[in-house]
């Protein structure tokens, strides 16, 4: 089974994808127009098109720090029940949070620039809400 992980930003989707289910990798990183989701989707439309068909999509669930789902979770929320209906991939929510810090954390922990860390901190917190999700899901 194919898997990808989205980290959907404001300008910006991060995607990770797992070809065996176990280990989620960095894939890249789409840039679009501020708040402009369906430019996003679009682009996400046809990296799916052309570059990797999964068979199920994990997207990050930005809940609030108490477990509600504020304004950009059910942007996420949305944004994920369209991608199911138009693609036909089954969309899982994943809680997101803590991926970016985590992340965050993790390539300042290997000495990575402040400048690299930039271009590819989305694709982490991708890669971290797959991983988490996969591990989540081991057994079932």
């Amino acid at each position: 089974m194919k898997y990808i992980g989205l980290d959907l930003g404001s300008v910006t989707c991060g995607i990770s994808k797992s070809d065996t289910g176990f280990i989620a990798q960095p894939v890249k990183t789409i840039r679009f127009t501020s708040e402009d989701y369906d430019e996003c989707f679009d682009k996400l439309l046809e990296f799916f098109d052309k570059e990797y068909k999964p068979d199920l999509i994990v997207m990050g669930y930005p809940l609030l720090e108490n477990g509600d789902a504020g304004v950009k979770a059910q942007l996420c929320a949305e944004f994920a029940r369209v991608l199911q209906e138009e693609t036909g991939i089954k969309v899982e929510l994943q809680d997101e949070r803590y991926t970016t810090k985590d992340s965050q954390d993790f390539l300042i922990s290997i000495d990575m620039s402040r400048k690299k860390r930039k271009k590819i901190i989305d694709q982490q917190a991708a890669v971290r809400i797959l991983q988490y999700y996969l591990d989540a899901h081991k057994n079932k």
